[in-house]
């Protein structure tokens, strides 16, 4: 396998396109909460049992929504696979030669990502605030994917495929609920130029 040899443009653009950020929640919950978020995003990595056992101890309000990010956390596999199986059949030659996701190092990054999606969406559903996404993030990440050419229409069919097989997992009474944590960072992506 070829090493895929990354620009310093772009290792510095991954560093500065964080898509999560809890500023807007201050006014809401404690540091602690907020620390509890953001070490697991610093980590990249999703909130353990421990995390949200700590965040739940800390505002019991936040409880709701702690069985839906446990049930997507330990789902993340399947549901990036439904996602990518997708993408592949709306794009059978994507990641074939002269594919937007070729090499295979392009299309491994790309199911990365969608990992990482369903990751900070989950810290959204667990402070039930939409407003998990930052701005500037978003903005660097944007120059990230203009500078690898990442193909945005297969991007957004992946992530509309993940809210797909995040929801069929959920309550049905509670899917129009949690589906605007998923939209907002669709429409964010769709955004992109």
């Amino acid at each position: 396998m070829s090493q895929f040899q990354l620009s310093d443009k772009v290792r510095e653009l991954i560093k500065k396109s964080r898509i999560v950020s809890f500023v807007t929640w201050q006014d809401t919950y404690s540091i602690e909460i907020i620390q509890c978020l953001q070490t697991a995003d610093d980590q990249s990595r999703y909130l353990t049992d421990a995390d949200l056992q700590q965040i739940q101890e800390l505002e019991t309000a936040i409880a709701k929504n702690i069985p839906v990010v446990q049930l997507l956390r330990d789902r993340v596999s399947a549901i990036v696979d439904e996602a990518r199986a997708e993408v592949l059949q709306v794009f059978p030659n994507i990641t074939q030669e002269g594919g937007g996701l070729y090499p295979p190092e392009r299309a491994n990054a790309c199911w990365r990502d969608f990992w990482h999606f369903l990751r900070c969406i989950t810290y959204g559903l667990v402070g039930q605030r939409t407003d998990y996404l930052s701005a500037e993030g978003l903005q660097y990440m944007n120059l990230l994917y203009q500078e690898l050419q990442v193909p945005l229409d297969a991007m957004v069919v992946g992530l509309e495929a993940i809210k797909t097989a995040s929801l069929t997992r959920l309550e049905s009474e509670r899917k129009s609920e949690l589906a605007p944590y998923f939209d907002c960072l669709i429409e964010q992506l769709k955004l992109f130029t």
